[in-house]
C-alpha cells in the first residue's frame, strides 16, 4: 500500500491505530468498499463513516499524529505529506445506519470494517445522483455501481428506475 500511495508511513494502519484508541465505531464507504465486493480496483480515496459521538476526538487525535484535517461540504479531510491517499470521514448522517450493518472485509491487505454490499451501493447511487459533483467523480461512481452489480446481479432491483438503463 505505502508503494501504491507514496507513502513513507502506512497511514491507513494508523487511521486503524487512531480509530481503535478513540473506540470509534466505524466503516469503510465508497470505491474501497466497493473493492471488499467486487474486483478491486486501485483508488487512493479512503472514505468512512465515524459513528463515534464526535469526529472532533477523532481528528484531534489525527492531528496530534502529523495529519493534516480540513473540513469539507461533505465532511472531514485528512491526509499527509508522507502519504497520496486521502480519507474522507463521511458526516451525512444517511450513512450512520451503514454503521450497525458493517461487517470485517480485507480489502488490499487491511482487515477493515465495510458497510453491507447493499449500503455500499446505496452510497454510489447517492454520490452519482449528486448534480454538485464533478462530472469525472459521477463517471467512477457508475462504474462502481456497474462493477457491484455484475458481482451481484440481485443488487439491480435496488437500483432507481432511470438508472437500470444505465
Amino acid at each position: 500500500m505505502n508503494a501504491l500511495t507514496n507513502g513513507s508511513i502506512d497511514i491507513v494502519e494508523l487511521l486503524l491505530t487512531l480509530l481503535e484508541r478513540a473506540k470509534a465505531r466505524y466503516c469503510v464507504i465508497g470505491g474501497l468498499a466497493v473493492n471488499a465486493y467486487a474486483d478491486p480496483v486501485v483508488s487512493l480515496d479512503l472514505d468512512i463513516v465515524d459513528g463515534s459521538e464526535s469526529v472532533g476526538d477523532l481528528c484531534d487525535a489525527a492531528t496530534q499524529a502529523g495529519i493534516k484535517i480540513e473540513e469539507s461540504s461533505n465532511g472531514v479531510n485528512l491526509s499527509s505529506d508522507k502519504s497520496s491517499l486521502r480519507i474522507q470521514i463521511q458526516t451525512d448522517p444517511r450513512y450512520q445506519p451503514f454503521l450497525d450493518r458493517a461487517a470485517p472485509h480485507t480489502v488490499l491487505g487491511y482487515e477493515l470494517r465495510v458497510a453491507h454490499v447493499e449500503d455500499v451501493l446505496a452510497g454510489k447511487v447517492w454520490a452519482y445522483l449528486d448534480p454538485a459533483r464533478r462530472a469525472s467523480k459521477r463517471q467512477k461512481d457508475l462504474a462502481d455501481i456497474m462493477r457491484l452489480v455484475e458481482t451481484r446481479p440481485e443488487l439491480r432491483s435496488k437500483l432507481p428506475d432511470d438508472m437500470k438503463a444505465l
